[in-house]
């Protein structure tokens, strides 16, 4: 069972989405609960795998934990994985072990605001078996900074379908995504695909959208995903007078064919992990210029994937992106060696097995003989005696 705050159209509900399909349904059969509404992804799985919805009525709503626990103990879990941190990793992890269920881990897809694990969470250290980190720098993060135990850190990274998200010659060079977007067919074309959250920084890309108008008079730019800053990035673009060339998408299903119609694909977050778009743009061969935050220099090679800048060095940014539209050589040479890289280490599959091994290993050592049960519910306290105290706990 994962545990997950809603399903919105984000990196990490995808990669979730994307790891429940392929694993191996005579091994794992997956199921996800989402303590607010199951969200767009939510509804979208819903005919494919069991989702439980609306489990929390607000912030401090402690009875979260009853429930969760009910649920759990009637689904029969045999493993929850809270998805992110906040209060799923705190509710979730504290509702498993009342629930007796034998592995309980945490994957963790950011470093630091606004996902920064905090005081409440670590409290629950002892009763996780598993920090999954989505890159080795990002592994290291967690057993440096959050003081994770590094026994119990494990690194499974990031992995999209190569099959899916591939190079496209008719989109990068055919009118049709163009034509969509009523543009020439040689116009030269940049985009983001990212959630609408204020640590994306999308006002970054729109600023650097209008130095670049300079330069090349007709480039257009595609702001793909949605969000609550959509409110400041509107008004924004309108005050640069850019509403003709940079287009909001808002979230579409069709993200292959628009990354790999791009001519250079753009991150400005202020934080990340190991983002699942920018694996997603290098896998279409589509070069990439992102802020030096997280895990990204693992996947962004300066000079063979794309181009590193630090964060919120707008100029940085103008000229890096300013060199790839100026030399079709190297976007192509940086592509493939992209796509190259995606293939060696960070293949979907990759994901799902690292996944599956490690739920079978940790079940496998709580299993062993003369080990105490993890499962025994005779011996499990009351929902009302677990979380008896408990009550001035806000959430994660």
């Amino acid at each position: 069972m994962f545990v997950i705050t809603s399903m919105p159209v984000g990196g990490a509900e995808t990669l979730l989405v994307n790891l429940m399909r392929r694993m191996d349904p005579n091994e794992i059969q997956p199921e996800v609960i989402c303590l607010k509404e199951p969200g767009p992804l939510g509804v979208e799985i819903a005919d494919e795998f069991p989702v439980h919805s609306d489990l929390i009525g607000g912030k401090y709503d402690i009875a979260v934990l009853p429930r969760l626990a009910r649920l759990m103990r009637r689904q029969n879990a045999d493993a929850v994985i809270t998805v992110g941190a906040g209060d799923k990793m705190f509710w979730g992890r504290l509702a498993a072990k009342m629930a007796g269920v034998p592995v309980i881990a945490s994957a963790l897809h950011s470093t630091g605001w606004p996902d920064g694990v905090g005081r409440l969470n670590r409290l629950l250290t002892r009763i996780t078996d598993a920090f999954i980190g989505v890159a080795e720098s990002h592994g290291e993060f967690l057993r440096t900074f959050e003081k994770f135990p590094p026994n119990k850190v494990h690194v499974i990274r990031n992995g999209v379908d190569c099959d899916r998200f591939h190079p496209s010659a008719e989109c990068r060079t055919s009118p049709n995504v163009r034509e969509e977007l009523g543009v020439a067919a040689d116009t030269p074309l940049i985009g983001i695909v990212a959630a609408l959250r204020s640590e994306k920084n999308h006002s970054m890309l729109v600023h650097a959208v209008a130095k670049l108008r300079e330069l090349h008079p007709k480039l257009h730019t595609m702001i793909i995903g949605e969000g609550p800053e959509r409110a400041t990035i509107e008004p924004l673009i309108d005050e640069l007078g850019l509403a003709d060339r940079v287009h909001l998408l808002g979230n579409r299903s069709d993200t292959p064919r628009l990354l790999a119609a791009m001519d250079v694909f753009t991150l400005c977050s202020l934080n990340e992990a190991s983002p699942v778009s920018i694996l997603e743009a290098l896998a279409c061969e589509t070069p990439v210029v992102a802020t030096d935050v997280g895990s990204i220099s693992e996947t962004v090679l300066p000079g063979r994937t794309g181009e590193l800048v630090p964060s919120e060095d707008l100029d940085s940014f103008v000229v890096a992106i300013d060199r790839l539209l100026n030399d079709d050589d190297l976007r192509s040479e940086m592509g493939q060696n992209g796509r190259e890289l995606v293939q060696a280490t960070g293949s979907l599959q990759s994901m799902v097995d690292g996944y599956q091994k490690l739920v079978h290993q940790i079940f496998a050592k709580k299993s062993q003989p003369g080990r105490r049960s993890t499962v025994a519910k005779a011996n499990l306290r009351t929902p009302s005696a677990a979380y008896k105290g408990a009550s001035r706990l806000p959430t994660g």
